[in-house]
C-alpha cells in the first residue's frame, strides 16, 4: 500500500487547479458514494485529483486506478479494510470498470465502512450503467461530457466567458467583451476543441485510439460480441460519419453490412450510450416516452473531422454542435417544421445568408446562424449556445 500512497500523492500534487470542468460544482462531494461517468479522455481523473488538492488533506486521501498491477493480486475489499484501519478517510477509485465484480465489492465497503466515502469513475458508460444496478439507492451518480466552447475557450485561450442560459441567450442577454472575434476561435473549437487533450500534438491519434477501444473493446464486451460484430460497428459508424445526417433505415443498413436487421437499433443504442453517436428522437408521449429516431448524428464535431477527413458537410457540423450543447440541459427532439425542437420552440439552423422559409407557419421559431458574430430578434449566432455549461 505504501507504493499507492506515493503514486497517489505524486499525482495529487503534480495537478493544475487552476480550471475546472462545469460538472465540478454540480457535485455534492458529501456524499459517502459518489459515480462519476464520462466518455474517454473528458478529463474524469484530472477532474477527481484537483478535488482532493484542493479540499481535502493528503494523509487521509487515496487515489488509485483499478488498471494498477496491485490488483492482480489483491482485492479491492481489502484495501478499503486496510485504509481505514489506517485512518483512511477518502478512498477515489479511478477506472473502476476494469476491475472484475466492481460493483459488488464497492457495495460491501459502503455497507463495511459508513465512516469512508468512496468515489469511483468509468469510462465504460455501458459497463458502469450495468453495475451501478447493484448499487441503487447508495450512489450519487454523475454523467461528465466533453469540453463546451465556452470551457475551450478558458482552457486553450485563458478567455473567460459566464455561463448562459438558453433564455439569456434567446433574449441576447450575453456580455462576452473580451472575445472581438468568436468565429475563428469557433472553427478550432469545432475541429478539435471537444477533448480536453486537444492541446497534445498527437491529437488525432488519441481520438482514433478512443474510437478503436470503445468499438472493439468496450462495447463487444459489454454486450458479449465477437470480433468481428466490433468490426461492424466501426463499418456502421463509418456510414454515420459520412451520411448528412444520417437518416436510419434499417433494412438497407442490414443489407450493406451483412447482418439481422433487427440488430440495427441495439447496435446504435450501443454507440450511443458508448459516447460516439447521438439519435434525435420524435418527440412522443404516453406510454412511448422513447419517440421515433428521425436523424442519428456523430456525437461530437471533433468525431466528424475525425472519422469524415474530408467530407464533412457544413450542415451536419452545425447541428451536431447544437444536439451536443444542447441537449445537457434540455430535452431535443426533431420537428416537422424545422431542425430542432425544444418544448414549443423550433430552431432552424443554417449559414448567414438563411431565410425564415421554414418558420413562417411557426408559433415561437428562432433562426440559429453560423458565420455571424452578433444575434438581432429571433437570429442567434450559432456559437452562442456554446456557452450553456
Amino acid at each position: 500500500m505504501e507504493q499507492l500512497f506515493q503514486y497517489s500523492q505524486q499525482l495529487i500534487k503534480q495537478v493544475d487547479t487552476a480550471f475546472t470542468r462545469y460538472v465540478y460544482d454540480r457535485i455534492n462531494w458529501k456524499n459517502r458514494l459518489v459515480g462519476l461517468v464520462g466518455f474517454r479522455g473528458v478529463g474524469k481523473t484530472t477532474l477527481i485529483l484537483q478535488h482532493i488538492k484542493k479540499n481535502l488533506k493528503l494523509q487521509e486521501t487515496l487515489y488509485v486506478t483499478a488498471e494498477d498491477f496491485y490488483f492482480a493480486k489483491n482485492r479491492l475489499i481489502d484495501l478499503a479494510n486496510d485504509f481505514v484501519n489506517g485512518g483512511g478517510k477518502y478512498l477515489f477509485i479511478d477506472e473502476v470498470h476494469k476491475y472484475p465484480d466492481w460493483s459488488k465489492e464497492i457495495k460491501l465497503i459502503y455497507d463495511y465502512h459508513p465512516e469512508l466515502k468512496v468515489v469511483f469513475t468509468g469510462s465504460s458508460i455501458l459497463d458502469i450503467k450495468k453495475g451501478s444496478s447493484d448499487l441503487s439507492r447508495r450512489v450519487a451518480m454523475y454523467s461528465m461530457q466533453g469540453l463546451s466552447f465556452r470551457e475551450y475557450l478558458a482552457l486553450k485561450h485563458q478567455v473567460y466567458v459566464p455561463i448562459y442560459s438558453l433564455d439569456q441567450i434567446l433574449n441576447h442577454q450575453l456580455e462576452i467583451p473580451q472575445i472581438s472575434q468568436a468565429l475563428p476561435l469557433f472553427k478550432e473549437y469545432l475541429k478539435y476543441g471537444y477533448y480536453p487533450f486537444a492541446r497534445d500534438e498527437d491529437f488525432e491519434l488519441k481520438l482514433q485510439q478512443v474510437v478503436n477501444q470503445t468499438l472493439e473493446v468496450d462495447i463487444p464486451t459489454y454486450s458479449q460480441m465477437n470480433v468481428s460484430t466490433g468490426r461492424k460497428l466501426k463499418q456502421l459508424l463509418a456510414i454515420v460519419a459520412e451520411s448528412v445526417p444520417f437518416k436510419p433505415n434499417m433494412s438497407k443498413i442490414a443489407e450493406m453490412l451483412n447482418i439481422s436487421r433487427n440488430n440495427i437499433a441495439d447496435y446504435l443504442l450501443y454507440m450511443e450510450d458508448a459516447g460516439m453517436i447521438s439519435q434525435l428522437r420524435s418527440q412522443t408521449g404516453g406510454i412511448r416516452a422513447l419517440g421515433k429516431i428521425e436523424k442519428v448524428y456523430l456525437d461530437n464535431t471533433n468525431l466528424v473531422f475525425a472519422l469524415a477527413k474530408d467530407n464533412q458537410n457544413l450542415g451536419n457540423l452545425r447541428e451536431t454542435f447544437f444536439l451536443n450543447q444542447i441537449r445537457l440541459n434540455h430535452q431535443v427532439t426533431s420537428s416537422t417544421a424545422s431542425d430542432f425542437k425544444i418544448g414549443g420552440l423550433e430552431f432552424e439552423l443554417g449559414g448567414k445568408n438563411k431565410g425564415e422559409k421554414q418558420l413562417k407557419n411557426v408559433e415561437k421559431g428562432y433562426l440559429v446562424k453560423d458565420d455571424i458574430e452578433i444575434g438581432f430578434l429571433n437570429t442567434i449566432p450559432l456559437w452562442h449556445f456554446g456557452l450553456m455549461y
